[in-house]
């Protein structure tokens, strides 16, 4: 059966322009929110968070299910076994959060101990047509007739559960449960805690879990209020037995393998409409706090729920306000793609500021950075332009967590560090903001954090900090079987470490040159250091046939001898390499993905692997031999790396290769996890035309998917416009023959981020074939090493 969610799309016009400033009443001819469809990427191992939630708001509730659900909800027809009101969105590994799920059900015969209580148990599924996800609004109706629907404040949610009318054999009515499940998506829970108290039509809990993709423990707390219904009585249930006696409950992870299932319940009198409401507060700081945060943001639950819900959505129109499109005939479907990854990568990082229980300080603290291997090379950027406050403020806080805990996060959840997959890669987060003139941090700070990245070993460098550093200061590469007796980790990824250590200390260079460093030329030289990797005589071989191409990326002994990875090993021609099970020299990518990134020194990078045409010869055949792996975030540069060959023609042609048959609106319209919102800014900035080199002022262009994509920077209050002259919705003109740049003609095949903050507009006129547009020495972005080579 199709799934479906009940939204009303408006039709839209041949020209349109789609956006609506903060705060302006909605209607169906106007209101953006229509694009935003919170269900692409809810099957098919996108992982999105598809449910009520405000911008990188701690509380977000959603129907959680037996199949995909790492997200929480999936569009896969599985079962529901819960409602709980903490997620991630987009991540891969194990399920994030999910604390504390309630979950509606009638007793048959109203015997209590009829009902079903563990997670296996008591699974419904939800009838498909009835979904519904908006922006700050999830609903649906479950096959036993029983509907939810819910909304978030910042820190707390409101749900309503409306049971229809039902009756035991002797004719009785019956009375309606709500059970809490002491549990998390991923039954991590250690030990946890609950207490019920009918008088007061109030539940408490905390409990012990573990963070899905990282080390250590965190403590979670929950405070919900029942209302609306009269209490007929309550207790507390062990795996599948209830009882009403006693009302609190101690309980660990169990014995061995087993796993204790646990949790309270209050069962109710029906009311005439059937509908009991049940407010829940959320904190990592105490139940107290959590019944504070419940009671001070939603203070009159019975009433609060359509006030909630216009809030949220006021929030979300005032986030998207900064970006318009004139689509130009485009369809729906592309709209919605478009501004459904602009919502996405807003739903995390989650600012949880007033909710560390770690340190005290006056700065913010986001969480949820999961992880920023994957995050730095388009969500931040993104956020950097159309949200330049929240950006800041989650450099600030990633400089907080180096002054209280001693180093930036490459990956941090649920308060505990999350495990690094390659470099110190907030280093590149730093030099984004730097280049890009962010206000309000600590730069000094900043600087500090990076050269102890550079520097210092930590002892466990699987979550914090970088590995090898004897050697990468020694030998100038991370050797393939390194004896690293400083710290530990997985000792693998010597080739994909080896490149993003040299793109971090390029970062700590860019910054310590800004701040004028007199040790930044050290990292500058660091910055290099990729190229002892580099085997020139190395082949490649699919399936025992050559593929022509000579010259990649191999591992190296400490002897300086070469060691040997087959070129496509970790590819989707091959198996899937990941940090534990089977780590490999190269993280998730192959070496065939891996030759590529070298963001800051491309044009030395083409030199080495033959010049402009055999590099593009190589990413073609990259593309489309099937070694590409559009689904994981390494791969988002290549696609625009024609630019530094002096072609940016073919750039806009593989955009549209990948859009819309990879990034589209259907619900498994993301081609992976979209990893906190990373495939969302992926599809954004490609459809708008600009996409990024990060850490560097650049921005790649290409024609957008619309007619003109306009940006209102909300620091400078002025608008930078991408127009496109001669546009067809057919996509037939995608090749730029001439740019002009505030009415003067412009041969650069990028631009800055000036472009954004001083509203500068852009006019593309487009044709049919390529040009020689962008295609000169002096058009192509900038480089490390010299380009004046490339096109000789």
């Amino acid at each position: 059966m199709k799934m479906v969610a009940l939204r009303n799309f408006a039709a839209i016009l041949p020209i349109q322009w789609t956006s609506l400033a903060a705060g302006q009443p909605s209607s169906t001819e106007n209101d953006i929110l229509k694009y935003v469809n919170p269900l692409i990427g809810s099957t098919n191992g996108g992982n999105v968070f598809a449910g009520a939630s405000l911008p990188y708001g701690m509380a977000k509730a959603v129907a959680d299910v037996d199949g995909q659900n790492t997200g929480g909800f999936a569009t896969d027809g599985s079962h529901v076994i819960g409602f709980s009101s903490m997620h991630d969105s987009g991540t891969g590994g194990n399920p994030s959060l999910g604390n504390f799920p309630l979950f509606p059900q009638y007793c048959p015969d109203d015997v209590l101990d009829n009902c079903r209580f563990p997670k296996a148990a008591r699974g419904v599924h939800y009838v498909n047509e009835s979904v519904v996800a908006r922006p700050g609004h999830f609903a649906l109706a479950l096959e036993n007739g029983i509907q939810a629907e819910m909304t978030v404040s910042e820190h707390a949610a409101l749900y309503r559960f409306t049971f229809p009318s039902s009756t035991a054999q002797d004719g009785a009515e019956l009375s309606p449960l709500i059970l809490l499940d002491l549990t998390d998506a991923w039954d991590s829970r250690q030990n946890a805690s609950i207490k019920v108290d009918a008088k007061n039509g109030r539940i408490t809990a905390n409990g012990t879990f573990l963070p899905s993709f990282g080390a250590g423990s965190y403590v979670s707390y929950f405070c919900a209020d029942f209302v609306g219904a009269a209490v007929k009585d309550s207790g507390i249930w062990v795996n599948d037995r209830a009882g009403i006696e006693p009302q609190e409950l101690f309980v660990t992870r169990g014995f061995n393998l087993f796993y204790l299932q646990a949790g309270g319940f209050m069962r109710f009198r029906r009311p005439d409409d059937g509908t009991v409401t049940v407010r829940v507060g959320v904190s990592f700081i105490s139940s107290e706090k959590a019944c504070e945060n419940a009671e001070k943001e939603i203070p009159h639950p019975e009433d609060d729920f359509d006030t909630l819900t216009q809030r949220a959505e006021s929030a979300w129109r005032e986030k998207l306000s900064p970006v318009s499109v004139q689509a130009g005939g485009v369809g729906e479907d592309f709209l919605e793609s478009f501004w459904s990854g602009v919502y996405r990568t807003m739903l995390s990082p989650q600012d949880l500021t007033g909710e560390n229980p770690l340190w005290r300080s006056d700065e913010p603290y986001y969480d949820s950075f999961y992880c920023i291997w994957d995050s730095f090379r388009a969500q931040h950027p993104f956020l950097t332009i159309v949200d330049p406050v929240a950006q800041s403020r989650m450099v600030r806080s990633l400089l907080d967590t180096y002054r209280h805990e001693g180093w930036l996060p490459d990956c941090r959840m649920s308060l505990c560090k999350g495990w690094t997959q390659g470099g110190s890669n907030a280093d590149i987060v730093l030099a984004d903001a730097f280049v890009k003139n962010l206000t309000g941090i600590d730069w000094d700070i900043a600087y500090e954090a990076m050269v102890n990245d550079a520097e210092n070993e930590p002892l466990e460098w699987s979550y914090e900090g970088r590995g090898g550093l004897q050697s990468w200061k020694r030998l100038n590469y991370i050797p393939y079987l390194d004896f690293d007796y400083l710290g530990f980790g997985t000792n693998s990824r010597s080739i994909s470490r080896t490149l993003e250590y040299s793109y971090n200390d390029f970062s700590l260079a860019t910054v310590g040159r800004g701040l004028r460093k007199r040790d930044y030329t050290k990292y500058l030289s660091r910055a290099s250091n990729w190229q002892n990797l580099y085997k020139p005589d190395q082949q490649s071989l699919i399936n025992g046939t050559d593929t022509g191409f000579v010259g990649f990326f191999q591992p190296k002994y400490l002897n300086g001898t070469w060691g040997y990875q087959d070129p496509i090993a970790c590819s989707a021609l091959a198996s899937w390499c990941s940090l534990t099970s089977n780590p490999s020299e190269t993280f998730e990518s192959s070496v065939w993905e891996y030759q590529f990134y070298v963001p800051h020194d491309m044009a030395t990078l083409i030199h080495l692997l033959g010049g402009p045409d055999t590099f593009i010869s190589r990413l073609d055949f990259f593309h489309t031999s099937g070694l590409a792996d559009i689904g994981n975030e390494p791969v988002f540069l290549t696609v625009f790396q024609y630019h530094y060959a002096g072609r940016p023609a073919l750039s806009a042609a593989r955009a549209h290769t990948y859009i819309p048959s990879a990034f589209n609106a259907s619900t498994s319209g993301l081609p992976g996890n979209d990893d906190s919102g990373a495939m969302g800014a992926f599809t954004v900035f490609t459809m708008m035309g600009l996409f990024p080199n990060p850490g560097q002022n650049v921005y790649l262009i290409i024609p957008p998917f619309f007619e003109a994509v306009s940006i209102t920077h909300p620091v400078t209050n002025k608008t930078a416009t991408i127009r496109n002259v001669n546009f067809d919705s057919s996509y037939r003109r995608i090749y730029i023959q001439s740019a002009r740049l505030n009415g003067e003609p412009y041969t650069k095949n990028w631009i800055g981020h000036e472009f954004f903050t001083e509203g500068w507009t852009l006019e593309l006129t487009l044709g049919e074939e390529e040009s020689d547009w962008g295609t000169g020495v002096g058009d192509l972005p900038p480089s490390l090493g010299e380009s004046m080579h490339l096109l000789t």
